[in-house]
């Protein structure tokens, strides 16, 4: 939802005006393209997360299928359905926009296919080693560039901009929550990048993903993103500095620390989005 704001809220502050009614399908279309990651990856996950002994709040699944006698089938069926909602959504959208428009049905068909495709087989994109590179493109560039497209009606460079810090958090996020999934999905042949590479250099990995999002900041500055907003996404900044010091004294392979390095990586990236989110919304204000 935060990213669907973020994106219709830089349109407005280029000038486009506020269409509520594409705002509202486009958080529908959103929404129904995440459930059916959620519910398609407990169906197509499902022996990776029986394999997994060592789950968090964060990763390994919802448990649900693996701790109650359900059929996996009925996650499949919502996640058919949720992607027969999002489907549909893209036709309103088309129609309440009065003619075709490439671009916009080309952002949503290509979420809705690297989200079904990250689990799903043939792709199974997260053991292909471009997992991390889909969901970061799903769901840090495509979900606001979707909600800039719907508002603005077109892609400008400051969407673009915006999303950088974004991708790197999101990322590094999804390092995180393969820690403690490494050893199941070793056993059942997901290749997640840390079951490719190893835990340490996932670690190295993780640490310069953090680094690179502060260091972007400047870089999209000076290629014309808002000072102001940069300033304000600086504010996490010690939340960054402590997870670095977490992954550098060895969080990543102790068990009990691992609930708590992806949560504080998932509340990172989501207080980042928020203080972008507010910043454009205060430069709104001050036009």
């Amino acid at each position: 939802m935060i990213l669907n704001w973020l994106g219709a809220t830089v349109a407005i502050y280029m000038g486009a005006s506020f269409n509520l009614t594409l705002f509202l399908l486009g958080q529908l279309v959103i929404t129904a393209t995440q459930l059916m990651t959620h519910y398609g990856n407990e169906y197509f996950d499902l022996e990776a997360d029986r394999a997994n002994a060592t789950p968090t709040n964060w990763s390994g699944g919802s448990r649900i299928l693996v701790e109650h006698d359900l059929s996996p089938k009925i996650a499949l069926y919502i996640a058919c359905a949720s992607a027969g909602i999002a489907l549909l959504g893209t036709i309103v959208i088309v129609h309440v926009m009065g003619a075709f428009q490439w671009v916009i049905v080309g952002l949503i068909l290509t979420a809705i296919a690297l989200s079904w495709f990250y689990s799903a087989p043939p792709l199974r994109l997260h053991s292909s080693g471009l997992g991390e590179l889909s969901a970061t493109l799903t769901v840090a560039a495509l979900t606001p560039m979707t909600a800039y497209y719907l508002q603005a009606h077109t892609i400008d460079m400051l969407i673009l901009l915006a999303v950088v810090p974004l991708c790197t958090l999101q990322c590094a996020m999804l390092v995180s929550i393969e820690f403690p999934d490494e050893s199941g999905d070793r056993v059942v042949g997901k290749k997640t990048l840390v079951v490719r590479l190893g835990a340490r250099r996932g670690a190295i990995i993780y640490s310069g993903l953090l680094i690179s999002t502060y260091v972007s900041l400047p870089l999209i500055v000076i290629s014309g993103f808002p000072l102001e907003v940069a300033l304000l996404m600086v504010l996490p900044l010690p939340l960054a500095l402590w997870l670095l010091w977490k992954i550098w004294r060895g969080d990543y392979q102790q068990p009990t620390k691992w609930n708590s390095l992806g949560f504080y990586s998932i509340v990172l990236l989501m207080s980042t989005i928020a203080f972008e989110w507010v910043g454009f919304v205060l430069l709104i204000g001050f036009q």
